[in-house]
């Protein structure tokens, strides 16, 4: 991504008129590449340079800011520069060859993922090394693009509560990194380590987030003479429920009427913290997912989704606290006719702190934290919300319900927003 900034005219930020601001200082910390145009003549090669820097792997916030007088300015007439599109750099040998070496000791492995380590290409060489070496693949807690779906390989990531995060790498004695970090704990617990895995765990490096990951998974598979495996059945999807509706039901509603080729913008947190399992056999879509600890990224993501692939249903898995901060996407959505299906979960609670409250200890809120934590006085009523801003919408409390209405939004080109009341 490329944001450009708009600055007072360079000649005029002596004066320290209103709005005068330290934008590098803002922009670094949220940016991999931060510029202040010069001049005019700078303005070309100053964005080739940001839209290469942006593309080059693993993928860069470049942020480039534009002083008034630089944009109302004449541009020379020259030719104009073309950003430089930098190939990954290739596996290091050694890495391949002591990743080999590890999976032939005989010690329980897991094989650590991330970044385009998660497309399906990457990921079916991916399972070849398990299959070959009889290694576990995880998905880091958080990525920002996997493939998944019916026909390619299921995968789980690392949980987030740290409990279960222990359990599942439980007896783990070597992890290999594939353009993933380690697993730690989101935050500290009292009385609970930093680090999920098992203590004397060792750890590795296939291949950092700026490599060629797919090639390093090749290579790793070639040094091991991985046969290509068959990627096995997806677990059936439970049939449709009815009754009382849940972020379970709503799972199955997803595996069983995913549309074809979907983009899934995921910030439904808490409610969807067990959607994979459901979901595995669903029709092939793409997982977009928050990758920190911010909020308020899902309607957003899910404009900037619907722009870029407008041929594709996007389907925004949408925690309701965290849309408060960014509602006025759905606004963006009506004017610009996107075609996203917006599912908000409608707990009326911000259940992820009342999860770590219980986590430090504190137990369950009193009656002044849940004023903090809570919203359901007054209760958002999200129809009427999405109605004001032009958005389709309607609300439902039952499974059969949300079945009934995930159809027809899906079926329906354009924004539809259902509020679904957990």
């Amino acid at each position: 991504m490329v944001n450009v900034v708009g600055d007072h005219a360079s000649y005029h930020l002596p004066h320290d008129a209103a709005l005068t601001t330290d934008i590098e200082s803002l922009a670094r910390p949220m940016s991999g590449y931060v510029r202040r145009i010069g001049s005019v003549e700078d303005v070309a090669p100053a964005t080739a340079e940001a839209v290469g820097r942006a593309t080059q792997a693993p993928g860069a916030v470049s942020t480039l800011i534009l002083p008034a007088n630089f944009a109302w300015g004449q541009a020379p007439r020259a030719s104009l520069p073309k950003a430089m599109r930098r190939s990954p750099p290739a596996a290091d040998p050694d890495r391949v060859r002591a990743a080999g070496k590890a999976l032939k000791n005989g010690a329980k492995t897991v094989i650590l993922l991330s970044g385009s380590a998660l497309r399906a290409e990457a990921l079916k060489t991916a399972q070849d090394i398990a299959a070959a070496s009889g290694a576990t693949l995880l998905a880091q807690q958080a990525n920002a693009r996997m493939e998944r779906g019916a026909g390619r390989v299921p995968i789980n990531r690392v949980p987030y509560p740290v409990d279960q995060a222990m359990a599942v790498l439980d007896g783990t004695e070597q992890l290999i990194l594939v353009g993933a970090k380690a697993p730690v704990a989101f935050f500290a617990y009292p009385g609970k380590p930093g680090s999920p895995l098992p203590d004397g765990c060792e750890i590795s490096t296939l291949a950092e987030p700026g490599e060629d990951l797919a090639g390093a998974l090749q290579a790793l598979s070639d040094e091991i003479s991985a046969a290509p495996a068959e990627i096995g059945r997806s677990p059936a999807i439970p049939d449709l429920a009815s009754g009382k509706l849940t972020p379970e039901t709503i799972a199955i509603t997803l595996g069983h009427h995913m549309p074809e080729n979907a983009v899934v913008c995921d910030e439904s947190v808490t409610s969807g913290r067990d959607f994979f399992r459901f979901t595995f056999g669903a029709a092939p879509h793409d997982w977009l997912q928050l990758t920190g600890g911010a909020i308020g990224v899902g309607l957003p993501l899910s404009v900037g989704a619907a722009i870029a692939c407008p041929d594709r249903k996007i389907v925004n898995l949408q925690a309701d606290g965290s849309a408060m901060y960014t509602n006025q996407a759905l606004w963006t959505m009506a004017r610009e006719r996107l075609d996203v299906c917006v599912v908000i979960f409608s707990n009326r609670r911000y259940a992820i702190l009342h999860g770590e409250l219980k986590g430090v200890g504190a137990g369950e809120a009193g009656r002044n934290a849940r004023r903090m934590l809570d919203f359901d006085d007054p209760a958002i009523d999200w129809v009427k919300l999405a109605q004001s801003m032009g958005v389709e919408a309607a609300s439902t409390e039952t499974a059969e319900g949300f079945t009934d209405l995930f159809k027809r939004a899906t079926h329906t080109k354009g924004p539809f927003l259902i509020e679904a009341v957990i």
